[in-house]
């Protein structure tokens, strides 16, 4: 993926060019916009500007990073990057941590049935897809990214029966995934083959063809088409129990790491972050 950049390559110092001559009236200077921190931790870099959920991603990290640090988890000197990553040992230590601080409750009987007659599991369910790949990496404008990601869903979602090699070849143009090199082709997916969070949005639907948004994975940005769809057949409880029990895990782990955030957040010195309106606590 290439971009561009536009800087003055005129010489010019004289009236009329890039520079100021000793008459010349100083420029006035662009506003910075204010550095996000967390407790005096800035979360980006002077000159970058993430978007919002971005921001809140970070602060979360930042937040676990330093009660890591003030538990004794992790060594007081472990360095934080305005970036956005963390060193493993923060890694390690955040883990160790929610292990540690989170109570999490086994799901009850009752729970899990109510669970699975309201969202029935389908067992054997797959799709075929292929997709572009705009990959978030350390030091990628998110916010540019997500523009161009945006105007090619766009682009392809709008493309006519006469354009159907259009998708394998934005694939082996833009696409950061190796499979960018078939067009983009992933081939029959079963929802164990993928990220959970990218599997939650393609099986959420019935979508056939060029999804009408973005899914968001921890890779980044996907542009997918889904090519085919096999239902599989409905799981009984018994079958599914194990499924169903590893679903309401996981949101009694996210609501208690809701909660830890919130009591983290209320006793930090937070600037330019509302984690108010987070979509969710961590990147997945």
């Amino acid at each position: 993926m290439t971009h561009e950049s536009h800087v003055c390559t005129c010489g010019s110092g004289g009236a009329g060019g890039c520079g100021s001559s000793a008459n010349d009236e100083p420029m006035p200077m662009a506003a910075s916009a204010p550095i996000a921190r967390i407790n005096g931790i800035a979360l980006h870099k002077e000159l970058e500007h993430p978007d919002a959920e971005t921001v809140r991603q970070r602060a979360c990290t930042e937040l676990l990073r330093q009660r890591a640090q003030s538990s004794g988890l992790l060594a007081a000197d472990d360095v934080h990057t305005a970036d956005g990553a963390i060193s493993v040992a923060a890694a390690q230590a955040i883990e160790q941590l929610l292990e540690r601080e989170l109570s999490i409750p086994e799901p009850t009987e009752d729970a899990c049935r109510r669970y699975h007659a309201a969202h029935p599991f389908a067992h054997d369910e797959r799709v075929r897809l292929r997709h572009v790949l705009f990959a978030v990496t350390p030091g990628v404008d998110v916010r540019a990214l997500r523009l161009r990601a945006e105007a090619m869903l766009l682009e392809l979602r709008a493309a006519d029966a006469s354009e159907q090699g259009k998708f394998a070849e934005s694939a082996r143009t833009w696409s950061n995934c190796p499979s960018g090199q078939q067009g983009g082709e992933l081939g029959w997916l079963s929802r164990a083959d993928c990220a959970p969070e990218f599997a939650r949005e393609i099986f959420a639907s019935a979508e056939v063809g060029v999804l009408s948004r973005l899914v968001h994975s921890r890779f980044g940005l996907h542009v997918v088409e889904v090519l085919e769809r096999d239902a599989g057949h409905v799981a009984s409880f018994d079958a599914s129990r194990e499924h169903v029990q590893r679903a309401l895990h996981q949101q009694a782990w996210v609501n208690a790491l809701r909660h830890y955030l919130q009591v983290l957040a209320g006793e930090a010195h937070m600037e330019g972050v509302d984690l108010d309106a987070a979509q969710s606590p961590l990147m997945q």
